[in-house]
């Protein structure tokens, strides 16, 4: 296709989209870059149900191993990299058959099958395009949306979160929706959520909350009100980090806030334990060891995971992945081959000096697809949602060999399946 023709049709599909107001990050502005692109990639039924069949499976794999590591000791939350400021928080249990409220897992689709990469448990992003925009897209093309409907899904798990912390003893009136103002997806994405949500509540940016005494305040119009519920697309160990202006741990006061009790928090803080990927080396461990899991549950390990560990056993025997455990966006990620040489890294300067973990690394699915530029040829990452414990909508991004924050977005269409 000709460079002006696919310019013109991704103008009439992302136009109408950034004039609703919903999306408006199809183009990255600061590197003058395409993200969203104006074409649908096809899939098998099949396909879309082994993703929702590992998403659910895993997803109740973390949430048995959540459980125990609540459960144990300092040492142990240190040895996941929790930060000690959400000791308190993170051993608060909600709902224990869910991880989190909403996830996000990562895959590659190998020559061996799925195998998960990580799970983005709990700030997880690409919201709007997999639950918004990739239905719009695949109507423009004729597709038929393998997402269709699942935004539904918000709105109860939303309810059913409030209502269990209200069970609780939390106070519940009070509900606040915040994210950084000035970051376009995660102020997008926050009030896209805020939307679906059903709940009575207000967005709010995080640089306008304050913390005193024993509640986190909003403004509201005539002063501070307290916050009773906080939804926040702020990374729990990032807040554990955050300061004001004069250097008060602002994060580490509204953490205890948290662990006391005074605020209820979404997703809930249990979510980070599964963030980490240091928890991932501890289930593979586990497997490893045939104490814990069943003989259903390690199969599916086996068959979805892979093999993970805190030091480096890969060196000399096969290709791997170093990543940080709290790593974004393929922040500080390096690939080696089996000897040790670099393959691919990150060459931005974010994460580099977080514990890290090493993984056997996955043979991506190469694709070829049109963007503004012309064709370009990258690996495919495949995303799947959990949703209070069920799977959800699916997204896909191709990038080189790591899937950064430049990756495209790639909207997605069932094979053979029209549009009605």
């Amino acid at each position: 296709m000709r460079r002006d023709d696919y310019a013109r049709r991704r103008t009439e599909i992302y136009a109408p989209i950034r004039e609703d107001g919903i999306f408006t990050w199809d183009w990255d502005k600061d590197n003058q870059s395409e993200y969203a692109l104006a074409t649908v990639h096809p899939i098998s039924e099949a396909f879309r149900q082994e993703l929702a069949f590992a998403t659910e499976r895993l997803g109740q794999i973390f949430a048995k191993t959540a459980r125990i590591v609540q459960e144990g000791s300092d040492a142990l939350l240190r040895e996941l990299g929790i930060p000690e400021a959400a000791w308190g928080a993170v051993r608060l249990s909600l709902n224990s058959s869910a991880p989190t409220a909403i996830g996000r897992f990562d895959f590659a689709h190998t020559p061996q099958g799925l195998k998960m990469l990580e799970f983005n448990s709990d700030t997880p992003t690409c919201i709007v395009e997999a639950f918004y925009v990739n239905g719009l897209v695949c109507k423009a093309f004729g597709a038929t949306d393998p997402n269709q409907g699942e935004h539904r899904r918000f709105r109860p798990v939303f309810q059913e979160l409030v209502e269990r912390y209200r069970q609780s003893g939390y106070a519940t009136e009070r509900v606040v929706f915040s994210a950084l103002d000035w970051h376009e997806e995660d102020a997008g994405t926050t009030k896209y959520l805020l939307r679906e949500s059903g709940l009575e509540a207000a967005f709010v940016p995080l640089s306008e909350l304050a913390v005193k005494g024993s509640r986190l305040y909003a403004p509201d119009g005539s002063g501070l009100t307290p916050v009773d519920v906080l939804y926040r697309l702020h990374a729990l160990e990032i807040l554990a980090d955050d300061e004001d202006e004069h250097g008060y741990p602002t994060g580490k006061h509204l953490l205890r806030l948290v662990a006391d009790k005074h605020l209820a928090l979404i997703n809930p803080p249990q979510a980070l334990l599964s963030q980490t990927k240091a928890m991932q080396a501890l289930i593979w461990n586990l497997s490893d060891s045939q104490l814990f899991y069943t003989a259903e549950e390690r199969a599916c390990i086996q068959r979805y995971m892979l093999p993970t560990y805190m030091d480096n056993p890969f060196h000399g025997k096969r290709s791997y992945v170093r990543k940080p455990i709290f790593g974004r966006e393929g922040g500080a990620v390096t690939l080696y081959d089996r000897n040790g040489a670099i393959i691919a890294h990150d060459k931005e300067t974010l994460y580099w000096e977080q514990m890290m973990i090493y993984q056997e690394l996955a043979e991506m699915e190469r694709v070829e697809v049109e963007t503004w530029r012309g064709p370009f040829t990258g690996e495919l990452l495949w995303s799947s949602f959990l949703i209070g414990g069920q799977a959800s909508a699916i997204v896909a991004r191709v990038d080189k060999h790591i899937t950064g924050d430049r990756s495209y977005y790639l909207p997605v269409g069932l094979l053979g399946e029209r549009g009605k």
